[in-house]
């Protein structure tokens, strides 16, 4: 899960906004930083953490297990 966007090293750039497969993260309009709105939706797959440019985002290493479908 997403965990942490450091809003010292965030540049306001857009890019996790753009990747973010899920809509999670998002501009703030005052500071112009990027700001985590819908944490529950975060699928921790990483993209956003991963294509930032300035490093400033946090993803938790570990998913929530989720419950089996099928036997």
């Amino acid at each position: 899960m997403i965990t942490r966007v450091d809003p010292q090293r965030c540049t306001g750039c857009g890019t996790c906004q753009e990747v973010c497969p899920l809509d999670v993260l998002r501009l703030d309009g005052k500071e112009k930083k990027a700001v985590i709105r819908y944490p529950e939706d975060c699928q921790t797959c990483f993209v956003c953490e991963l294509e930032c440019p300035a490093g400033a985002i946090t993803v938790g290493p570990f998913r929530k297990e989720r419950p089996r479908i099928m036997d």
